[in-house]
C-alpha cells in the first residue's frame, strides 16, 4: 500500500472516530468519494489498525441506525424553510 493511502486511511479513521461524522461528510472533507472512504475504513483500516477499525465500525453502525431519523429531519427542515 502506498504511503499516501496508508496516511489517508489512518486520518479518515481517526477523523470519523473523533467527530462521529458520516461517510458522506468525511468524504467531502477529505475530497474523495464516499466509496473511497467506505473502502478505507472497512477493508484497509482493519489491516492497518484493527483497534481503530473496531471503534470506527461502532460509529458507522450508529450512523446507519440513525440515518432514517436524519433524513426525516432534513425533509422537515426543507419544508419549514419554504
Amino acid at each position: 500500500m502506498k504511503d499516501y493511502i496508508w496516511k489517508r486511511v489512518l486520518d479518515v479513521g481517526n477523523h470519523i472516530f473523533r467527530t462521529r461524522n458520516t461517510v458522506r461528510e468525511t468524504a467531502q472533507i477529505y475530497g474523495v468519494s464516499k466509496s473511497t472512504v467506505h473502502k478505507d475504513v472497512t477493508e484497509r483500516l482493519p489491516r492497518i489498525n484493527p483497534e481503530l477499525a473496531a471503534k470506527v465500525k461502532r460509529v458507522l453502525d450508529f450512523n446507519k441506525a440513525e440515518r432514517h431519523i436524519r433524513g426525516g429531519q432534513a425533509t422537515r427542515q426543507k419544508y419549514l424553510e419554504r
